[in-house]
């Protein structure tokens, strides 16, 4: 009788251990698949002559373009543009081409278009590697063949509208089998990487995975010559931008409305030193803990020398409308606004009647 119960008790403690692991975010796996801790993940190997960089100082950022964004105007894609390949890779539908100058570019189509490239021009805006990316309201491939998931997107003739284009630097090589995360990267405790947090939060990035998961939105470009080379890390994907953070079926993408419901609430205020935001992401603890004044303080170097007019050039070569321009711009300014009364010690919280009229010009 006693050894029939203490198997019931071992058997009901194995139960709840095994329910407790499923509800945690490291108990869900694919079958045949182990998610890798940050210790496990892959780093470059060392080079003598290697410079690791996260950021680079943008100089003055009233004068830079954010239209032509970090390619510039100079830099666009020139058709025509002739089809590579399907890739598969990315939950958006995509395919690679080269254009008339033979460049090589990753044509991006989905809900995720006009979000990649605005978002990648605040990030570069204030030093940060990114894709150079443009918006094509519309546009043709030739030799298109044996399309799977983008089949939707691309005519019978080649044809497409609203797509995305990131430019592929043959200078650079995608260091694919190698990774980084947000707790293990050369960068951790700078201020650095705190800021490039604080730009994935203020634009509502909620994507943010990392080398920890099967798909990564983290990656490293090398760039190598006579002297050595150059690691870049950076966001490989800012798709998931300008929309509503949150958990799932809770967020979404380049949703104005739903941006500026939640921009009252960017910043809750500030506890043993460190900032409190609202931000909830796909690592949402590794994103927004451990930020400090000094490290807003220093970003704002750089972002309140953006101007709303620079804000809204952005969204239009983005591909935003005119009420979507409006509402943005608001919104986006009211975050920045927020962090410079934290830095100066003034009352963080909006005016209701500021977010109400950001709404109100989405719908």
């Amino acid at each position: 009788m006693k050894q029939r119960c203490y198997l019931r008790i071992l058997l009901l403690a194995n139960l709840q251990l095994a329910l407790v692991f499923a509800d945690s975010p490291q108990g869900f796996q694919k079958p045949g698949g182990q998610r890798p801790s940050s210790e496990q993940v892959s780093q470059p190997q060392e080079q003598s002559n290697a410079i690791d960089r996260i950021w680079s100082d943008p100089g003055r950022v009233e004068k830079l373009d954010l239209a032509g964004g970090p390619g510039g105007k100079a830099g666009a894609p020139k058709p025509p543009f002739a089809f590579v390949k399907e890739l598969k890779t990315g939950t958006s539908p995509k395919v690679e081409v080269t254009d008339s100058q033979n460049k090589t570019w990753v044509v991006k189509f989905g809900s995720e278009v006009n979000a990649e490239v605005f978002a990648t021009r605040i990030a570069w805006v204030v030093g940060y590697f990114v894709d150079a990316t443009y918006f094509l309201p519309s546009g043709k491939i030739g030799g298109v063949t044996k399309l799977g998931r983008a089949k939707r997107f691309i005519g019978a003739d080649g044809s497409f509208a609203d797509a995305c284009l990131e430019f592929r630097d043959k200078n650079a090589t995608r260091l694919k089998k190698n990774g980084w995360t947000w707790q293990n990267n050369p960068f951790v405790g700078t201020r650095e990487l705190n800021g490039l947090k604080i730009v994935l939060m203020l634009t509502s990035n909620w994507d943010n995975k990392d080398a920890r998961n099967e798909s990564s939105n983290t990656g490293i470009l090398q760039y190598s010559s006579k002297g050595g080379s150059e690691r870049r890390y950076l966001v490989t994907d800012w798709g998931a931008s300008m929309g509503r953070w949150g958990r799932i079926f809770k967020r979404e993408k380049w949703d104005c409305e739903g941006f500026a419901e939640q921009t009252p609430g960017f910043i809750k205020g500030v506890k043993d030193g460190k900032i409190e935001w609202g931000y909830t992401g796909k690592h949402t603890s590794d994103t927004k803990e451990d930020i400090t004044l000094g490290d807003v303080k220093w970003l704002l170097r750089y972002l309140s020398q953006l101007s709303d007019d620079q804000i809204m050039m952005g969204l239009q070569a983005s591909g935003a409308n005119t009420a979507e321009t409006q509402c943005f711009t608001e919104a986006i300014r009211s975050r920045i606004d927020q962090m410079n009364r934290l830095v100066e010690g003034g009352p963080v919280s909006l005016e209701q009647s500021t977010s109400g009229l950001a709404i109100a010009a989405c719908r």
